[in-house]
Order: structure tokens, then sequence, then C-alpha cells
């Protein structure tokens, strides 16, 4: 891949899903590794770009991917700085580094309006007081599962934090390796603490899923927290690679799970008559929800999703309802075979809106805030792939705009309106947070 001949026909390979040059480090359709080769592998067709399967073997377009990389080191790349500015139909933007440095941040939550807590991926809370991130994060934090998409995932503060001091995290959560065993089985776990002269104490377990349910994939972990104006926790667990269990009541995976902010099982949930229903199960056929939101008016419970290739979704979700994973999608598997021939079924629920191609949804918000009052109760989406913030205008339930108001600045991992008003939007790489405010000319 060293031959300089060789350079015009990997320009015709990879030149489309780039912003016109091979060594600016910008990738429009996903800057990451896996996104790189899914793209060479199976095209993007609805640009023209064709799929090289079955041209190009595995290893030829790793080869590929690597001649590009080197390149662009040696070329010196730098990804352009963050903007400073962006235009909306309805803003200018003013966009502020609000913490950088950071490795592989997840989530965004306040403890009061000068205090955030954020989560890094290999098991950190960070804390930022008045703008300026503490140098030591927080002690003492539950060890996490940093292993493919594992990690410390969500971080979220009690709506009475105020009067009970009370700080949920979701995580990854690992059995102890039995003799003779490949790879111990993992699950999504809810905790929650306090945290006293920055260590977390008082730890309490709200979820931990029966250890025989653990899977020893590492994806598909979800995991996003959110409270209902009644007080109810929610969260949502991936699929952990498993389709076919979303739609198995017994199973903890692929589903969205609530419970008392105690981790005791409500009463009314809609599977408590089913024996061999899990009690804490809120709906099923949920293939990887990692954006979560309650409407503010409404009190109702919003959810983005990833799809496989194609059918990112955006669910209302409704308690006892089947969402269809992975019975119906909109989706095709990453090899380009077909998962199924359906995308509608009696008693199974469609996407109040979907997007083909695949965005990589992440993070999920409804704005609260009054700086930006043209999009007071507006869905803030984020999207890994194309790392975008896009703003979704609702008429009931139904979407009747999307904008994409920052696009090119990173991967979006987290969106969220913060006491101040204004926007703060998490980006995994690079590990920094950004602060979105009314550019006031």
């Amino acid at each position: 891949m060293h031959n300089p001949m060789a350079q015009p026909c990997i320009n015709s390979i990879v030149q489309p899903v780039t912003s016109g040059s091979l060594v600016d480090g910008i990738w429009q359709y996903g800057a990451a590794d896996s996104y790189k080769f899914r793209n060479v592998k199976f095209g993007i067709l609805h640009l023209g770009m064709p799929s090289y399967d079955g041209i190009l073997k595995d290893d030829d377009i790793r080869a590929i991917m690597k001649y590009v990389s080197d390149s662009e080191k040696s070329a010196g790349t730098v990804k352009p700085a963050i903007v400073k500015e962006f235009e909306t139909l309805d803003y200018k933007l003013n966009v502020e580094v609000f913490a950088e440095g950071l490795e592989i941040p997840w989530a965004i939550d306040f403890l009061d309006p000068s205090t955030a807590l954020i989560t890094e991926k290999p098991g950190r809370v960070r804390v930022v007081i008045k703008g300026k991130l503490q140098p030591e994060p927080v002690k003492n934090i539950p060890k996490v599962l940093n292993e493919g998409q594992g990690g410390l995932m969500d971080v979220a503060v009690d709506p009475d934090y105020s009067q009970n001091g009370w700080v949920y995290l979701a995580f990854s959560h690992v059995l102890d390796k039995k003799a003779g065993e490949e790879r111990p089985g993992a699950m999504t776990k809810i905790v929650r603490g306090k945290i006293e002269n920055n260590t977390w104490a008082n730890e309490q377990v709200l979820f931990e899923a029966p250890h025989e349910t653990y899977r020893t994939t590492r994806h598909h972990y979800g995991c996003r927290i959110v409270f209902d104006p009644e007080g109810y926790l929610y969260f949502a667990i991936g699929d952990r690679g498993a389709g076919f269990q979303a739609q198995d009541n017994s199973l903890p995976n692929g589903k969205v799970h609530r419970i008392h902010k105690d981790g005791k099982i409500p009463a009314d949930n809609p599977y408590m008559s089913d024996p061999k229903a899990m009690k804490s199960l809120y709906s099923l056929g949920n293939r990887n929800i990692q954006g979560m939101a309650i409407h503010p008016e409404t009190g109702e419970l919003w959810t983005t999703e990833h799809g496989p290739m194609g059918g990112d979704e955006l669910n209302l979700i409704k308690p006892g309802k089947n969402y269809g994973w992975e019975t119906i999608t909109y989706g095709i598997n990453y090899n380009g075979t077909i998962i199924t021939e359906l995308t509608h079924m009696e008693g199974m629920e469609q996407p109040n809106f979907y997007w083909t191609p695949s965005i990589a949804v992440c993070g999920l918000d409804f704005y609260r805030g009054d700086l930006f009052k043209k999009w007071k109760n507006k869905l803030l989406v984020g999207a890994l792939k194309y790392e975008e913030v896009r703003l979704l205008s609702l008429e009931g339930n139904r979407v009747m705009h999307d904008e994409v108001i920052l696009k090119g600045q990173g991967r979006v991992r987290d969106v969220q309106t913060g006491p101040d008003g204004a926007i703060y939007v998490v980006l995994n790489d690079p590990g920094t947070v950004l602060k979105l405010m009314p550019k006031i000319d």
C-alpha cells in the first residue's frame, strides 16, 4: 500500500466519505475506524459510493485505512479547532469550551448552577466547579468493565438533590472470572450514592440483573437514566448483541425498565401479572437506547435508539408496548444481509421518526431553558457518526422539522440543557464538553 501509484485508486475509494481531502482529518460519515471500515466495505449507496465487499478483502480495507491514517500523520494532520460560532435558522450560536482534556466523556449532569459532573468511560467521575475542571476525579467510584462499548456510562442527579444528595450511575458490571472460563459475563448495572469530600459514599444497588442473564458480549449496554414528574426512574439496557432476546420478557436486555428511586418495583408496572416476566420491565423490543428524555409538559418518556445499518429510531415509550426489535426494523445487518423483510407487524409500535442511513443517535434532551426561547420543548438529538446536534420540532407525537444546529466538532455522546439555559454538548472525540449560547450582536 506504499506504492505511490496506489494513491489515485485509494482516492476513488474513500474520497466520498471525506471532506474532499484525504489528509485534513475530517470524515463526513464517521471518523472512528469502525465507521471508515463499514463505509468502504458496504458503501453509502445513497451518495453513489459503491460497496467494495467482494472486491476487497477485509485485510485490504484495513490496509487502506492504515495508509490513509499514516498519510494523515505524515502530513501533520490536526483536526480543525472547535468553531467559535455556528449559525442556525433561529440563532447564531456562540460556542465555548466548557471542559477539555477528558478521556472518552460519556455524560453530563449538574448538582447546582455552578457544579457539573461528567463521566469518563474508563470509570471516572469528573467535577467542574465554576467553569474549572477539577484535577482529581471523584474517589471510590464502583469498578466498571471498560471493554468494547462498556464502561462508566450515565450520571444523573436526583431531582431532589438539594434535599437528599443522591447521584445515580449506570455502568457495565462484570462477574468474577471462573476457572476455565474464557470471558466472564457482563450486564448494565444501576447504583446510587453520595459524593462527600470528593468521594463516592453510601452506595446502594438499585438494579443488578440475575447473573445467569449476563452475556459475554461487550457491546449494546445502553444506558441512560431519567426521572419523570412522579419520581419514577427509567433506564434502558441494550440487547447486548442478542436481538432475539429483546422480545423475551424474562430477560433484562433490549428493554426499558422503570423502578422507584430506591430500587423498588412500582406496583403498576405493566408486566407485574406475568409470572415469568422481569417486574422492572416497562417496554420490549428496544435494540440499544442511548438517549432518553422526559417531555417537560406531558411527562412522557421519549428515547433515541441505535438501529443496525440504517433505522435509528425516535420513540415515544408507552407502558407494556413492544417496539419491534428484531422482528421488525428499517435497518439491515452491517454486512448488508437482511435481518427481516418486515417493517410493520400487528402489536408492534412504529417509530415516531427514523433515520436511514443511521446517524448513530446518542444523547437526548428537551430544551428547557430560557436562553433559546424559540426552542422551548424542542428535542436536542446527538449523533456520534455524523458528529451532529440536531433540533427536532414536534407537533403532538409527530416530528415536523429536523435541523442540524452543530456539526463536525466531534462525536456527540450527550447533549443536555444546563441550569443556566445553555446547551452542553459532550464530545467523545476529542474529550471535550462544549457550551452553546446565543450570540449577542
